[in-house]
């Protein structure tokens, strides 16, 4: 039988400004979704990181 390991993953701890309006939205979409805004939050820059166009002019 396989051993269940814990694992805790490395994230940091953060601080930022967003309009009321934005955070508004964020927590509305994470209620209805059942999770936190911060898994919220995680899951869209994660997204958006992966789907991101590289500019190779700059």
């Amino acid at each position: 039988m396989a051993k269940f390991i814990v694992k805790k993953p490395e994230k940091e701890v953060i601080s930022m400004r967003i309009s009321s309006d934005v955070l508004e939205q964020l927590d509305g979409m994470a209620a209805q979704a059942g999770i936190s805004r911060n898994e919220l939050i995680n899951q869209m820059i994660a997204f958006a990181l992966e789907h991101m166009e590289e500019d190779n002019d700059n």
